[in-house]
């Protein structure tokens, strides 16, 4: 090999490491941006100037907000409940049911009912242009956003629409159906309370009106209370409502919990305990012989301890369920909005100009880039 191929050889490495190793510079990087400098400029400009345009083509969106407190639970008539029950206590505790949150009236107002009826009202199957209702109920759900607080638990009902005074419309609309809907389910504590003792009460009425009758046609008279004293009849008959509650009361845990847990077997454990007390009452107090009008009274003086305690507690839950039906407050009712909610317009096209211009530059500098590459291989192959 000659000393000039070497040479050029060795020439050649030195270029190639050179490319590899220091790659393009600052100045020659600002070389060629300033070379593209008109480009660069009105590039991104021209970019954003469409992107104004097409967004100006598309129809404003309005958005209308309203804010409610939800219902809430009348704590104190339900405390008031519990006291005045009595023998019966546990029973109500357990058709009361757990409080309720936010998140169950969020629920309503999201439900197929609520949207159908909104549908319905406002015609939002033309608006949306829905061939189909299910169409129009996505388009509607796409439209509303429904949050609760989770501090101040306050539900929040926000609407967009391309016509302002609809927007409003719509979400004001949210709290009436609101109001529809919870009057007629059992939604808090006091109506699952008031449509629990009313079933109770007519049940109980039912069976006091046959345990009189009964009673009538026994012969009963004012001397049987000689044989059977009002007191223990009296005694007899809360024991035995106390029997009734923790049944009803065991079958209202088993709803909830398996045979195994330790509040059903509880439970098990003193319903027994008081059956066992009113056999032994039921057996102290048989006559050895005589007419059946004795059996008869206890039996018309437990029905009626039990209707007693049954109308107290729907008198109560139905005032309970009056003070809650105006709890649905209505802090910030939706007005029309004056300015659009989107699209954005300069924000759009400010962020589109920017695209545009980075992409610029990143292709300027990758071209020069791939430039410099071909250079310095052609001045490679040369030498």
């Amino acid at each position: 090999m000659s000393a000039a191929q070497a040479m050029s050889r060795a020439e050649q490495t030195e270029l190639e490491e050179a490319d590899d190793d220091e790659g393009m510079t600052l100045g020659e990087m600002v070389a060629a941006l300033r070379e593209r400098l008109i480009l660069l400029t009105v590039g991104p400009l021209v970019v954003g100037a469409l992107a104004l345009g097409i967004t100006s083509l598309i129809a404003p969106t309005f958005t209308a907000v309203t804010t409610f407190m939800p219902p809430q639970q009348s704590q104190s008539g339900a405390a008031a409940a519990l006291a005045a029950l009595g023998p019966l206590a546990s029973l109500a505790g357990g058709a009361g049911g757990a409080s309720h949150t936010g998140d169950r009236y969020v629920a309503l107002m999201q439900s197929v009912t609520v949207s159908d009826r909104l549908i319905e009202r406002f015609k939002l199957m033309e608006v949306y242009e829905s061939k189909f209702r299910v169409d129009a109920r996505k388009a509607l759900s796409s439209s509303v956003r429904i949050s609760l607080g989770k501090k101040d638990g306050l539900i929040k009902v926000e609407v967009d629409d391309t016509s302002p005074q609809r927007a409003a419309d719509i979400a004001n609309r949210y709290v009436d159906e609101l109001r529809h809907v919870t009057s007629g389910l059992a939604v808090t504590e006091a109506q699952q309370r008031r449509m629990f003792f009313e079933q109770q009460l007519q049940q109980s009425r039912e069976r006091l009106v046959q345990a009189q009758q009964a009673l009538q046609a026994s012969g009963f008279n004012p001397g049987a209370l000689k044989a059977e004293p009002r007191a223990a009849a009296e005694g007899y008959a809360r024991l035995k409502a106390e029997v009734t509650a923790a049944e009803v009361r065991l079958q209202v845990t088993r709803s909830s919990l398996t045979d195994s847990a330790p509040e059903v077997r509880q439970q098990q454990t003193t319903l027994t305990a008081l059956r066992e007390q009113l056999a032994r009452t039921e057996q102290a107090a048989a006559p050895a012989g005589g007419p059946d009008y004795i059996g008869r009274y206890r039996d018309f003086k437990y029905q009626e301890t039990l209707f007693d305690l049954y109308a107290r507690q729907f008198e109560l839950a139905r005032v309970d369920e009056s003070r809650e039906g105006t709890l649905i407050q209505v802090l910030d009712p939706a007005t029309p909005p004056e300015r659009k909610s989107k699209p954005k317009r300069a924000l759009t096209a400010a962020n589109t100009a920017l695209a545009a211009a980075l992409v610029l530059v990143a292709w300027v500098l990758l071209r020069r880039s791939m430039h410099r590459r071909n250079t310095i291989n052609s001045q490679a192959a040369t030498v």
